[in-house]
């Protein structure tokens, strides 16, 4: 039986690739009747499947946004790409430019770095249609892609939100948005190193777009002249293992999974692609089942989603008549080539160490939970939907925090054999399991329920041991209060 887990991320990947099969066939249709290039169908694709999970549970703001964002942004992306095709050299250094600045912007906030996210989806679909499917056209061709992104952005919307209103997916339109924690985190909350913040240091979305444009460019050279066809592998690997990078950790933990995946999926695809000709319409539902399930399997290992992308673009290949076998050892060495050289800028450009983030992080959300606990233990009623607010900010904090936990516990699972604990990921840990206490805390609070003292001061309790066992990483926390 599937878990939970499992079972939220698969109605996901349903809504997700209703979206991708409406887009598609929306696309197919005008192509047809437009007499386009195949380009815009592969495009869709890509956009439906990306942008449906980069505006899962976005505020209704955001979605609206990205509605007018993504065909701006695919229109000035199709310019790049002739760029690209036309004048290499300028068009790559003009495609870094405008991948860094996606990353620089993260640093005027959360609407900032959703604009960022958005906007970047037509640039990587140019690693992804500069091979198989040949140079962009021009201004008129530009247009049809702007046209084809908005049928996209609509369907994601439209599909996103009627899933929400059966029951399906997430809440697309809600009525307010999660609180955020004060900006004053309380004394005792663990609080980046010294010497990690302030005027003359570099803003991480500042590093992290430097090292993205180290990683790009250097693709860029050994792509362009060690392997002048397909110089895209390289490019494109090198942009997923630098991309969302959440310290050193992190870039190495998905640059290995990326270089796991990427060679596991190329085999398979690579033995599968051989029993069909070009132009096979086979591949072509194998592409759909593909995505689909590595769109479910991704929260379980980043290694199902590089090998099912991996997978994805040998089919493709197949498709446009490209030999999958004959590319394999090419294709493999070209991942393996960007995956190190991802790895390497994170580590040697200005790096953001996972330490720093872990403590960043695990400050927000504690923070967060002492504004919590603080309105749990004060005397009175509290506000009507305050509880839940504060809730669903320490939940988020949560959220933000859980990211580091996969490349963290790679890290335990080694650091067990050589050293002793406590380890990075064991304050992850203790953070989460503050999860269950205050929805408890919460539900006898909204219930008005004063009989409940032993609940009460077991779930209290069990917040001040995990709190209790934070301190060995960060010295004296907060400790939770009594209850009321």
């Amino acid at each position: 039986m599937l878990s939970k887990s499992a079972r939220h991320e698969l109605r996901a990947t349903a809504v997700a690739m209703a979206a991708v099969l409406a887009s598609y066939g929306s696309t197919l249709l005008l192509e047809r009747l437009a007499e386009l290039r195949i380009d815009v169908v592969v495009l869709s694709v890509v956009l439906s499947l990306t942008l449906s999970r980069t505006q899962r549970g976005a505020p209704a703001a955001d979605r609206l946004l990205g509605l007018v964002l993504l065909p701006v942004a695919a229109f000035a992306a199709e310019g790049v790409g002739t760029l690209v095709a036309r004048h290499p050299d300028a068009g790559d250094a003009l495609f870094v430019l405008c991948v860094c600045a996606t990353v620089w912007i993260r640093r005027f906030g959360p609407h900032a770095a959703r604009i960022g996210t958005v906007a970047v989806l037509p640039l990587v679909s140019i690693l992804v249609l500069q091979g198989p499917v040949g140079a962009p056209t021009g201004v008129a061709h530009a247009g049809w892609v702007a046209l084809v992104a908005l049928i996209v952005a609509g369907w994601v919307l439209v599909v996103q939100v009627g899933a929400w209103r059966i029951g399906l997916g997430e809440r697309a339109w809600p009525a307010r948005r999660p609180e955020p924690a004060r900006q004053s985190a309380p004394q005792t909350a663990p609080q980046p190193a010294p010497g990690t913040a302030g005027a003359r240091r570099l803003r991480p979305s500042t590093r992290m777009a430097l090292q993205m444009a180290t990683a790009l460019g250097a693709a860029f050279v050994v792509g362009r002249y060690a392997y002048t066809a397909h110089w895209t592998w390289v490019v494109l690997t090198a942009f997923i293992v630098c991309s969302g990078a959440r310290g050193r950790a992190d870039v190495v933990h998905k640059g290995v999974l990326r270089g796991a995946g990427a060679a596991l999926g190329t085999l398979v695809a690579t033995w599968i692609a051989g029993d069909f000709g070009p132009g096979d319409r086979t591949p072509v539902v194998l592409i759909f089942v593909v995505l689909a399930l590595a769109t479910w399997l991704r929260k379980t290992s980043y290694a199902f989603w590089a090998a099912g992308v991996t997978s994805v673009l040998s089919l493709l290949y197949g498709y446009f008549g490209e030999s999958a076998p004959a590319l394999l050892r090419t294709r493999l060495l070209e991942i393996l080539i960007g995956a190190a050289l991802g790895i390497a800028a994170s580590w040697l450009v200005l790096p953001v160490r996972t330490s720093q983030v872990l403590r960043r992080r695990t400050a927000d959300a504690l923070a967060a939970l002492s504004e919590l606990l603080r309105t749990l233990a004060a005397e009175g009623p509290p506000q009507p939907g305050l509880l839940a607010r504060r809730q669903a900010g320490f939940e988020h904090s949560v959220a933000q925090l859980d990211q580091l936990a996969p490349a963290l516990e790679a890290k335990r699972f080694l650091e067990r054999r050589l050293l002793p604990a406590p380890y990075q990921a064991d304050a992850v840990d203790a953070v989460r399991r503050c999860v269950a206490p205050t929805r408890a805390l919460v539900a006898f609070a909204a219930a008005g329920d004063p009989a409940q003292p032993a609940q009460l001061a077991a779930a209290f309790g069990e917040i001040d041991g995990e709190l209790r066992r934070l301190s060995a990483f960060f010295g004296p926390v907060p400790a939770a209060p009594a209850g009321r």
